[in-house]
Protein backbone atom coordinates (compact mmCIF):
# COMPACT_ATOMS: atom_id res chain seq x y z
CA UNK A 1 0.00 0.00 0.00
CA UNK A 2 1.46 3.35 -1.32
CA UNK A 3 1.57 6.20 1.55
CA UNK A 4 2.70 9.75 1.20
CA UNK A 5 2.56 11.89 4.13
CA UNK A 6 2.91 15.48 4.27
CA UNK A 7 4.35 17.18 7.33
CA UNK A 8 5.99 20.94 7.82
CA UNK A 9 2.70 22.86 7.18
CA UNK A 10 1.64 25.80 9.20
CA UNK A 11 0.87 29.53 10.41
CA UNK A 12 3.21 31.63 8.57
CA UNK A 13 3.99 35.74 8.13
CA UNK A 14 4.35 37.29 5.04
CA UNK A 15 8.01 37.24 4.49
CA UNK A 16 8.66 33.81 6.59
CA UNK A 17 9.70 30.44 5.47
CA UNK A 18 8.25 26.79 5.84
CA UNK A 19 10.27 23.46 5.05
CA UNK A 20 7.56 20.79 4.17
CA UNK A 21 8.41 17.09 4.04
CA UNK A 22 6.53 14.14 2.23
CA UNK A 23 7.71 10.85 3.13
CA UNK A 24 6.60 8.01 1.02
CA UNK A 25 6.17 4.25 1.47
CA UNK A 26 5.14 1.43 -0.56
CA UNK A 27 6.98 2.34 -3.56
CA UNK A 28 10.37 2.49 -4.73
CA UNK A 29 10.65 6.52 -4.12
CA UNK A 30 14.46 6.05 -6.35
CA UNK A 31 12.01 5.08 -9.81
CA UNK A 32 9.32 8.09 -9.11
CA UNK A 33 8.74 11.58 -10.30
CA UNK A 34 8.19 13.96 -7.12
CA UNK A 35 6.20 16.68 -7.08
CA UNK A 36 4.38 19.13 -4.97
CA UNK A 37 0.87 20.69 -6.15
CA UNK A 38 -1.37 23.28 -4.02
CA UNK A 39 -5.41 23.83 -3.96
CA UNK A 40 -6.47 27.21 -2.51
CA UNK A 41 -9.80 27.67 -1.45
CA UNK A 42 -12.23 28.23 -3.98
CA UNK A 43 -9.53 27.53 -6.16
CA UNK A 44 -8.32 24.48 -8.52
CA UNK A 45 -5.59 22.83 -7.84
CA UNK A 46 -2.25 23.79 -8.98
CA UNK A 47 1.40 22.72 -9.74
CA UNK A 48 3.98 23.78 -7.64
CA UNK A 49 7.16 21.95 -8.27
CA UNK A 50 8.60 18.33 -9.44
CA UNK A 51 11.76 17.00 -9.54
CA UNK A 52 12.94 13.71 -11.53
CA UNK A 53 13.44 10.64 -9.62
CA UNK A 54 17.39 10.99 -10.23
CA UNK A 55 17.09 15.11 -8.67
CA UNK A 56 18.71 15.65 -12.15
CA UNK A 57 15.73 17.61 -13.51
CA UNK A 58 13.05 20.21 -11.56
CA UNK A 59 10.16 22.21 -12.75
CA UNK A 60 9.13 24.99 -10.90
CA UNK A 61 5.76 27.14 -11.40
CA UNK A 62 6.32 30.57 -12.43
CA UNK A 63 4.62 32.28 -9.16
CA UNK A 64 6.99 30.11 -7.16
CA UNK A 65 10.43 30.38 -9.16
CA UNK A 66 13.15 31.84 -6.81
CA UNK A 67 11.27 31.61 -3.67
CA UNK A 68 10.65 27.79 -3.52
CA UNK A 69 13.29 24.75 -3.91
CA UNK A 70 12.41 21.25 -4.36
CA UNK A 71 14.74 18.06 -3.27
CA UNK A 72 14.92 14.73 -2.11
CA UNK A 73 16.62 11.70 -0.48
CA UNK A 74 16.42 8.86 -1.62
CA UNK A 75 17.81 6.85 1.51
CA UNK A 76 14.86 8.21 3.02
CA UNK A 77 11.97 8.20 1.01
CA UNK A 78 11.81 11.87 1.66
CA UNK A 79 11.02 14.71 -0.80
CA UNK A 80 10.92 18.35 0.42
CA UNK A 81 9.60 22.04 -0.52
CA UNK A 82 11.96 24.60 0.83
CA UNK A 83 9.35 27.83 0.77
CA UNK A 84 11.08 30.95 1.28
CA UNK A 85 9.82 34.50 1.05
CA UNK A 86 6.37 33.65 1.58
CA UNK A 87 3.31 35.53 0.55
CA UNK A 88 -0.60 35.74 1.76
CA UNK A 89 -1.33 33.95 -1.99
CA UNK A 90 0.58 30.99 -1.04
CA UNK A 91 -2.02 30.29 1.12
CA UNK A 92 -3.14 26.89 0.35
CA UNK A 93 -3.53 23.14 1.31
CA UNK A 94 -0.04 20.98 -0.51
CA UNK A 95 -0.01 18.23 -2.02
CA UNK A 96 2.53 15.63 -2.10
CA UNK A 97 2.54 12.99 -5.33
CA UNK A 98 4.28 10.47 -6.83
CA UNK A 99 4.55 9.60 -10.48
CA UNK A 100 6.16 6.19 -11.59
CA UNK A 101 7.03 7.53 -15.29
CA UNK A 102 9.52 10.12 -16.76
CA UNK A 103 8.00 13.34 -16.88
CA UNK A 104 9.47 15.81 -18.55
CA UNK A 105 8.74 19.75 -19.69
CA UNK A 106 4.66 20.55 -19.41
CA UNK A 107 4.01 16.98 -18.25
CA UNK A 108 5.28 17.70 -14.91
CA UNK A 109 2.40 20.44 -14.35
CA UNK A 110 -0.48 18.04 -15.35
CA UNK A 111 -2.13 16.68 -12.57
CA UNK A 112 -3.42 13.24 -14.05
CA UNK A 113 -0.11 12.40 -14.63
CA UNK A 114 0.32 11.24 -10.96
CA UNK A 115 -0.28 7.80 -9.65
CA UNK A 116 -0.37 8.74 -5.77
CA UNK A 117 -1.62 11.56 -3.58
CA UNK A 118 -0.85 12.44 -0.04
CA UNK A 119 -3.89 13.83 2.16
CA UNK A 120 -2.25 17.53 1.93
CA UNK A 121 -0.88 19.90 4.72
CA UNK A 122 -2.17 23.71 5.26
CA UNK A 123 0.40 26.26 4.85
CA UNK A 124 -1.12 29.96 6.00
CA UNK A 125 0.93 33.15 5.16
CA UNK A 126 -0.74 36.45 7.32
CA UNK A 127 -0.23 39.56 5.94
Amino acid sequence: QVQLVESGGGLVQAGGSLRLSCKASGLTFSRYTMGWFRQAPRKEREFVAAMSWSGGNTAYADSVKGRFTISRDNAKNTVYLQMNSLKPEDTAIYYCTAAGRVLGGRNYYTARLYDYWGQGTQVTVSS
